[in-house]
């Protein structure tokens, strides 16, 4: 199996769930959207599934976002982390 299939070593972390509360859209919403099942996007949240990459880009078109602001290698800081600090001109 490939190292980026899937593993501890090269995880795939998202915000899927953050950004679909900020939107105030549903699991439904989004699995409609993206044209998958609403378990897909339970699963991509949980991280218990990873997204192809078309999927990714539908998603990232969703939120208007680009992929490194939605999935990442590292796990995600809070957001109003990073919102507070660029505010107060301190670098990320």
């Amino acid at each position: 199996m490939s190292p980026v299939r899937r593993g501890v070593a090269l995880p795939i972390f998202n915000r899927i769930g953050v950004l679909r509360a900020e939107r105030r859209m549903s699991r439904a919403e989004l699995a409609e959207r993206v044209e998958i099942n609403v378990q897909s996007v339970g699963a991509l949240e949980r991280g218990d599934n990873y997204p192809s990459l078309d999927l990714a880009f539908r998603i990232c078109a969703v939120f208007d976002l680009p992929v490194e602001a939605v999935f990442s290698r590292h796990e995600f800081g809070a957001m109003s982390a990073e919102l507070y600090a660029k505010r107060n001109g301190a670098s990320s």
